[in-house]
């Protein structure tokens, strides 16, 4: 076995402002696996402090794993020791997965476990935050353009005028799922005046209160999705919030393999599990749609972020259009020629 790393920078769209700073581009690491019979599988590690380790400690940490590999060492033993740095674990673990699920000649998302074929996967679209009228115009385009689930984003304004705003988009869009993100915005109680005001309008509230206060979580009265709580908490100390949904970052998480099988915990104790990516490039971000396909029955996730990027490590094989995503059916990830391409 082989392995080699790259590094590789995507700027985005537009700037996009976030609790941590301005992000402008996603610098990232493409690892690349080949088998002595010349098979090869792909990953990506793209860091975003706050989710997972800085850039230099990922690349640092991916360097040690192409000597090790190098000298005779198996990526899959290799694995345990990257609980720490989950971006670089996410490279690691998908280049196996891509690997291993194109030596069964299947795509990615049947090695992961789905027990039938999928040729799409529903998704959300994420309106941001503004005033009401913007709010609602933006809630319709998505609507008209085939989204039936709508994630706005709130915690940004004062309580009240983001109530207005959901309340206007739940008037004007009844059909359509709601779904209000308000980053750990929020005390207990003005968490609980949010769900006591618009609650019924909402498949949750995600993420209202800080990461770690389990506790204050818990003892909201409606329905809420953990989301940064699961990069701060262990899975099993996060279930003490008896959430309604979970928000599952591959990227995160330590790579695909490790949602699939929170998505399956979760499952089990009767929570949905949705996933997201981090605004990844497309070997990651294709990958997280084969983690949504291999999910029975999956809500929307959020998958919906290539138009963010200006520029992408390749073809998005899982182009997203009228509120759902393209599952590739090719064999593993389907992006192992990202490795020589840039567009």
């Amino acid at each position: 076995m082989r392995a080699a790393v790259r590094p590789f920078s995507l700027p985005l769209a537009d700037p996009l402002d976030t609790a941590r700073g301005t992000i402008e581009h996603r610098d990232g690491l493409l690892f690349r696996l080949e088998a002595d019979d010349g098979a090869v599988g792909v990953g990506e590690a793209t860091p975003l402090p706050g989710w997972t380790e800085h850039y230099d400690e990922c690349e640092s940490v991916l360097a040690d794993a192409v000597a090790s590999i190098d000298s005779g060492a198996t990526p899959a033993d290799l694995l345990a020791d990257l609980d720490s740095t989950p971006a670089a674990r996410h490279a690691l673990d998908l280049a196996l997965a891509d690997l291993r699920a194109s030596d069964e000649g299947v795509p990615l998302y049947r090695y992961l476990g789905a027990e039938n074929p999928a040729k799409s996967v529903p998704v959300n679209a994420t309106v941001g935050d503004a005033p009401t009228e913007e709010t609602v115009a933006e809630a319709e385009r998505a609507a008209n353009a085939g989204f039936d689930c709508l994630k706005v984003k709130v915690g940004a304004r004062p309580l009240t005028a983001d109530i207005e705003r959901i309340e206007t988009v739940a008037d004007a869009l009844p059909e359509v799922e709601l779904r209000a993100d308000a980053n750990a915005a929020w005390t207990r109680e003005q968490a609980q005046q949010f769900l006591d005001a618009v609650g019924d309008h909402l498949a949750y509230a995600e993420q209202p209160l800080p990461a770690t206060d389990i506790a204050g979580l818990a003892s909201l009265s409606g329905p809420i999705a953990l989301d940064e709580t699961l990069a701060e908490v262990a899975f099993e100390d996060a279930l003490d919030a008896n959430p309604d949904a979970v928000v599952l970052k591959p990227m995160a998480l330590g790579g695909p393999r490790a949602a699939s099988a929170l998505a399956a915990r979760a499952r089990g104790e009767g929570i949905e599990p949705v996933v997201t990516t981090t605004i990844d490039g497309a070997v990651a971000r294709t990958a997280a749609v084969h983690v949504a396909a291999a999910i029975k029955h999956v809500p929307a996730c959020g998958l919906a972020t290539r138009k963010l990027l200006d520029s992408d490590l390749g073809p998005d094989i899982a182009p997203v259009a009228d509120g759902r995503a393209v599952v590739p059916q090719g064999e593993g990830n389907g992006t192992a020629d990202t490795w020589g391409h840039h567009d």
